[in-house]
């Protein structure tokens, strides 16, 4: 991903955060040259067996997914290959209606992170259960309103047949963090001000991190 000096996140916590608020990424892997690119929406979580620290461009790190076997997406995935995640957060329109001036353009402001990394799939039904165990834990601490799954643990194992998980082994990142850092700081402000105001939650989200750029 290209990403102008001027966008790029202050330091890597932005882009954990990023991730770790918007979990639902795009998987994307190369296919052949008939099929073209595969690419499907999963969720993703930080292996829990995982206890390094991550790095300036996230290398090093540990994540884990999972998927529909049925998707032809794993059955083209092979263990060993690279492949991309990508995880998209608060986004919006920006009318030239806010900068009070002229000439003006409109644009979109964005925020994003492009994970690299090598693929592993997991083996295994217990393996696969696992993950899909991990996944329910990390979200329902994140997201839900403390649901117990030993209950449904049965149903899982009905299921986990028809699951394909697999280990991502982060190479490096890169983050998008577009947010009107180019305009001055009065454009700024009333951008921010524009956003806020909006009942949107993603416009108010983007808000908020313009509030907290240096």
């Amino acid at each position: 991903m290209f990403v102008p000096s001027q966008y790029r996140q202050p330091d890597s916590s932005w882009m954990l955060d990023l991730i770790h608020g918007n979990p639902l990424a795009l998987f994307v892997s190369n296919g052949s040259t008939e099929a073209g690119p595969f690419a499907t929406h999963l969720p993703v979580i930080q292996d829990p067996d995982w206890t390094g620290e991550w790095s300036d461009d996230l290398s090093g790190g540990r994540l884990l997914g999972h998927m529909n076997r049925a998707n032809p997406h794993w059955k083209a995935l092979e263990s060993g290959t690279m492949n991309l995640l990508t995880f998209t957060g608060p986004h919006g329109y920006v009318s030239p209606t806010v900068y009070q001036t002229t000439p003006a353009a409109p644009t979109w402001n964005f925020t994003s992170v492009h994970v690299h990394g090598v693929v592993e799939k997991i083996e295994g039904i217990e393996n696969t259960l696992e993950v899909v165990k991990a996944t329910v834990r990390a979200y329902e601490g994140a997201f839900g309103a403390g649901w117990d799954m030993s209950e449904s643990l049965d149903y899982f194992r009905k299921i986990v047949p028809a699951v394909g998980a697999f280990h991502f082994r982060v190479t490096g990142a890169e983050g998008m963090f577009k947010l009107s850092q180019e305009q001055p700081d009065e454009v700024q402000e009333r951008v921010q001000e524009s956003f806020g105001g909006r009942e949107c939650t993603r416009y108010q989200a983007a808000a908020q991190l313009m509030s907290k750029l240096p």
